[in-house]
C-alpha cells in the first residue's frame, strides 16, 4: 500500500492486487456494522523500536488513520476507538502532557479537515467524561463534535477519557437526580433508561471488538455494550496492525457471527463452536498464502 497522505481522513490509497482479493473476498460474507478496537502496544512498540514512548504514540495514531480507510473500504459504518483511559492520567506527569499534547494536535488536525470529513459523512462523537481534561482541549474536541454533527454516512466514536465503569456510574447518577426532581419514579429505572443516559447513546453496540498487543482482557472499556460482542485478540502491537490482521478480525466474526446470533435470540448453545484453535493461526491458514505473501506485495 503506497500512503501519499497524511491526517484522519486519507484518499489516496493503492491497494495491491493481493490486498485488493483480500478485501473482495472477504466482502462476500457478513461485514460488521460496528467494530470497536482497544489499540494496545504503543508503548512496548515504542520501546522495542528505541524510541521515546511518545513516538509510539504518534505511531498510534498514524494507524488509527490507516485502519479507518480499511473499514471504510470494507463497508464498516460505525468505529469506535479507546483513545485514552481516565487511568492514563494515573501515568508519569511527562509521559500525560505529552498525550494530551498529541491529540490536542491530532483534534485541530481534524478540525481543519472539515470539508473531507463531510464529502465521506463521517461524523465524529467524542465518549467520556471531558470535564477531566483542561478547558481548552474540552473546547477543541466539543468544536470536532459541533463541525462533523449533521454528518450521517459513518460514525467516528473517540473514547477519550473515559472508562466504561465511569460511564455506568455517570448514568446511574444521572437516573437518581431525575429521580430527586420529580421527573421520574424510582421503578421507572431500567436498562432503557441508562443505557439512554450512556455517552454511547447515539450507537448500536459492537458486532465486532478487536484488541491488539495479545492481552487478553478489556480493560473498562464499552463494558456494558460489548457484553454480546464478537472478541477479537491478536498478538500485533498496534502500530504494527496491518489491513492483514483488520481482515483477519473481520473472518474471525463472520466465522461465528451466526452462531451468537443464535445465541442472542435465545437458542442455547447449540450450534456453537467452541474450538480451541489459535485464531489468528486459523484465519491465516484460511486465507491461504496471502499473509506471508503480504510484506511482499506492499
Amino acid at each position: 500500500m503506497t500512503e501519499t497522505e497524511s491526517g484522519w481522513v486519507r484518499d489516496q490509497y493503492q491497494y495491491s492486487w493481493l490486498q485488493r482479493l483480500g478485501i473482495n473476498v472477504i466482502k462476500v460474507g457478513s461485514i460488521p456494522r460496528h467494530v470497536a478496537v482497544i489499540m494496545d502496544g504503543n508503548r512496548r512498540f515504542a520501546k522495542q523500536s528505541g524510541v521515546a514512548t511518545i513516538e509510539g504514540h504518534s505511531k498510534g495514531f498514524d494507524k488509527l488513520a490507516e485502519t479507518l480507510q480499511w473499514c471504510r473500504e470494507l463497508g464498516v459504518k460505525e468505529v469506535t476507538v479507546y483513545a485514552f483511559s481516565i487511568e492514563n492520567f494515573k501515568r508519569g506527569e511527562k509521559e500525560v502532557e505529552a498525550l494530551l499534547s498529541l491529540a490536542k494536535e491530532k483534534f485541530k488536525d481534524l478540525i481543519k479537515e472539515e470539508e473531507k470529513l463531510k464529502k465521506h459523512g463521517v461524523r465524529v462523537k467524542i465518549i467520556g467524561n471531558i470535564s477531566y481534561l483542561p478547558e481548552d482541549m474540552q473546547n477543541i474536541v466539543m468544536k470536532a463534535e459541533e463541525i462533523t454533527k449533521n454528518n450521517s454516512e459513518a460514525t467516528l466514536n473517540v473514547a477519550f477519557s473515559y472508562t466504561s465503569r465511569e460511564e455506568i456510574t455517570h448514568a446511574v447518577i444521572e437516573s437518581s437526580k431525575m429521580v430527586k426532581q420529580g421527573d421520574l419514579k424510582p421503578d421507572e429505572i431500567d436498562q432503557d433508561l441508562l443505557e439512554s443516559l450512556m455517552y454511547t447513546n447515539h450507537s448500536s453496540n459492537p458486532d465486532l471488538l478487536i484488541r491488539t498487543s495479545g492481552e487478553t482482557r478489556l480493560s473498562d472499556f464499552l463494558l456494558w455494550q460489548a457484553s454480546s460482542s464478537i472478541t477479537y485478540f491478536t498478538p500485533v502491537l498496534w502500530p504494527d496492525f496491518s489491513i492483514w490482521h483488520l481482515l483477519a478480525g473481520v473472518f474471525f466474526y463472520q466465522r461465528h457471527q451466526q452462531s451468537l446470533a443464535r445465541l442472542r435470540l435465545g437458542g442455547g448453545k447449540e450450534g456453537w463452536q467452541t474450538d480451541q484453535m489459535e485464531q489468528d493461526t486459523t484465519v491465516a491458514t484460511l486465507l491461504g498464502g496471502w499473509w506471508s505473501g503480504a510484506s511482499k506485495a506492499d
